[in-house]
């Protein structure tokens, strides 16, 4: 069995599928593997690492691809029409297909994988159950993400973050509040803590208050009573009411009147993101106040917030879009990444035979098979029309 990595090609993504040390250990459990020449470049993975673990380095997509039984991605195939090479046309048929694909947000290439005869893992459709955490794609780049909003945040704050006690006076600390306290929240709150500031935490979901207060934060109370039900069973951040969000506006205004620094964390699966930020919110922000929008790919939490743009508005608010954050700490981001995909993986290969043995009941597998012998599978895509 052979696993292709190809070098991913989209904007802002220095991330690659594997590193050396996954690499080794997928030839450990019997496999091949093949590497495009600069897979490893932007997370500063040299070929010859790959090579010394054991890879054999492809001069091109086309070579790393068309052998390959199995093809790691970071982000879904690159088409011909976004400036190719067109990496489905590229792959075997009856290949398999595993990576952070966004298949909820791209239905009509999920239709493309099918039509290809790929069998296809999306693994940000991974359930949520212990057994699975090692194999999150999730939570592993939005540790990285967390970490990454503050430090942004920080270069772009034109003050120091800590209190800071001087024969010239003292500073007080910066007030940072985080919108949002799922993995890259509780993150970024644990970040802005270790650099000093005094922070705030805020959630719909009521069960993550404990979480933020054992990190030394506030949490930011709205209406506890409305928010019971507020929490999927995926346990995801559910979209609430209208009144809810009439008071969520109203609290959140006069929070972020007194905060520094926003860092916006709030994504609900499948759907445009919720702005919490309005334009009248950051009208009355203080000048020089810095907002990070994580959300902003998916449609943003702030108004106003621009992919892969840094926006000033005409009170001296600055709204930090960055695209791709968790590609901004690629070194660490692909390490983690890298294991993830290997985690996956690994269960599926029979360690005696050293061929893939699939158990298709497998409720890990279930949760994340998009499509399967020329089929759409996953029951949040089967019933759609591409």
């Amino acid at each position: 069995m052979r696993i292709g990595i190809p070098k991913e090609r989209r904007p802002h993504e220095c991330r690659a599928a594997a590193s050396p040390a996954t690499v080794k250990k997928f030839k450990e459990l019997g496999f091949d593997v093949v590497v495009e020449t600069g897979a490893g470049a932007g997370s500063s993975m040299a070929d010859s690492e790959f090579a010394a673990a054991g890879a054999t380095i492809a001069a091109d997509a086309r070579a790393a691809l068309a052998d390959a039984d199995i093809v790691l991605k970071v982000q879904r195939p690159l088409a011909a029409v976004e400036g190719g090479p067109d990496e489905l046309s590229l792959m075997k048929r009856g290949a398999i297909l595993i990576g952070g694909l966004s298949a909820l947000a791209h239905r009509d290439q999920v239709d493309a994988y099918a039509r290809a005869g790929l069998t296809v893992f999306a693994l940000e459709l991974l359930p949520r159950i212990s057994r699975a955490q090692a194999m999150d794609i999730l939570s592993s780049q939005s540790n990285i993400a967390g970490y990454r909003a503050v430090i942004d945040a920080a270069h772009e704050f034109n003050r120091v973050m800590p209190m800071m006690m001087t024969a010239s006076g003292t500073i007080p600390p910066a007030r940072v509040i985080v919108l949002g306290a799922g993995v890259a929240g509780l993150q970024a709150i644990a970040t802005a803590r270790r650099l000093g500031a005094t922070v705030t935490g805020y959630d719909v979901r009521p069960a993550v208050k404990e979480q933020v207060e054992s990190l030394g934060a506030k949490f930011l109370e709205v209406d506890l009573q409305a928010t019971g039900n507020a929490e999927t069973a995926g346990g995801y951040a559910r979209e609430m009411d209208e009144d809810y969000r009439r008071k969520q506006e109203m609290v959140l205004h006069e929070s972020l009147k007194k905060q520094d620094i926003a860092i916006c964390t709030a994504l609900i699966p499948g759907r445009k993101a919720p702005v919490l930020i309005t334009a009248a919110m950051l009208a009355d922000m203080r000048p020089g106040s810095v907002v990070v929008d994580l959300a902003v790919e998916q449609g943003g939490n702030c108004a106003g917030s621009e992919p892969g743009r840094i926006v000033t508005t005409a009170n001296g608010v600055r709204i930090i879009g960055h695209a791709n954050v968790p590609s901004r700490s690629a070194e660490d981001s692909t390490a983690m990444y890298a294991r993830n995909l290997l985690n996956f993986l690994t269960p599926l290969v029979d360690r005696e035979t050293k061929a893939l043995k699939i158990n298709w009941d497998d409720e890990v597998v279930k949760g994340c098979l998009v499509t399967r012998d020329g089929a759409v599978v996953h029951p949040g895509l089967a019933a759609k029309t591409g």
